[in-house]
């Protein structure tokens, strides 16, 4: 008995119809009728009773019915759980994300998710949340880290708060401290200080800017339009200073002088998102896992 041959038997007794069965499983209708006839034979019972335009089961085929399909459904679950396996030996994720968070967060899950699975590819697309949105929605990433909330709301995607992150006034160590030497600096207290600010669409420039709007200023660049790696190095020589992560702060090393934010602080809520109409593929569904246990 081939799995072929109960294919092919499931095919005729849905559609009770050798010719329409044939189009169906793409085979010429004679190699059908020979693979059911040889399938009879194997069993030693007829399938079909055989009148001309009426074909029905016998009492053999309506017993060999639900156990050929319970056989082919094992089967092709049998080939899914297979190729899962694989998946997880090959392939590739594609995981956008701001550039803050793969200086901040992602370094450590994706060493952990790459010594665990060596032979997947990690495709990582920096970006702002509202590129990276875009770049989901056509099925260019399986994966992203965007800011929320997002820029443009959109049903077609799934999102699950994955932290809070703080945010601190980075300076250099040489420039004057800000907010009079205190431990902590207010928000009100960047107004006249010069800044070294983003560029246009950078999460944290937007909401740098809205901070200091709701405190009633507008705050002024000493430089702008850099990324994250730019505005650092542009504040460790001291041109101004920034409003950064603090995990990224905690990753920059020598050089930089942090200082909290005072309360209620600065905050940003950190998702990550997918489309909801098709589901990851299993190595980013993997990664995802980590993401959230991280």
């Amino acid at each position: 008995m081939q799995f072929q041959q109960l294919h092919y038997f499931v095919a005729v007794a849905e559609t009770r119809h050798f010719t329409r069965a044939a189009e169906l499983v793409h085979v010429a209708q004679p190699s059908l009728s020979q693979q059911i006839r040889a399938l009879e034979r194997e069993l030693g019972a007829d399938l079909f009773q055989r009148a001309r335009g009426n074909i029905t089961l016998t009492d053999a085929g309506e017993a060999l019915l639900p156990l050929a399909r319970r056989i082919l459904a094992d089967t092709e679950t049998a080939r899914y759980e297979v190729q899962e396996l694989v998946q997880l030996r090959s392939g590739r994720v594609r995981l956008g994300a701001t550039p803050s968070l793969c200086t901040g967060l992602l370094p450590d899950v994706l060493r952990a998710f790459h010594d665990r699975y060596p032979g997947i590819r990690l495709l990582i697309e920096e970006g702002g949340s509202h590129d990276l949105v875009r770049q989901l929605a056509r099925g260019a990433l399986d994966l992203a880290l965007v800011v929320m909330p997002l820029p443009t709301p959109s049903p077609a995607l799934t999102t699950v708060e994955l932290l809070r992150e703080d945010l601190v006034v980075v300076s250099s160590p040489e420039a004057p401290k800000p907010g009079g030497g205190r431990r902590t600096v207010r928000i009100a207290d960047l107004e006249g200080e010069r800044l070294v600010m983003f560029r246009h669409g950078y999460d944290l420039r937007e909401l740098t800017v809205a901070a200091c709007r709701a405190e009633g200023f507008e705050p002024e660049f000493a430089v702008e339009g850099g990324e994250m790696d730019a505005v650092l190095g542009f504040v460790r020589a001291g041109l101004g200073m920034a409003v950064v992560p603090r995990m990224v702060a905690a990753r920059s090393g020598r050089g930089l002088r942090v200082t909290p934010i005072a309360r209620p602080g600065l905050h940003r809520a950190i998702a990550l998102a997918h489309r909801s109409d098709v589901a990851p593929p299993r190595a980013a569904r993997e990664l995802q896992r980590m993401l959230l246990e991280s």
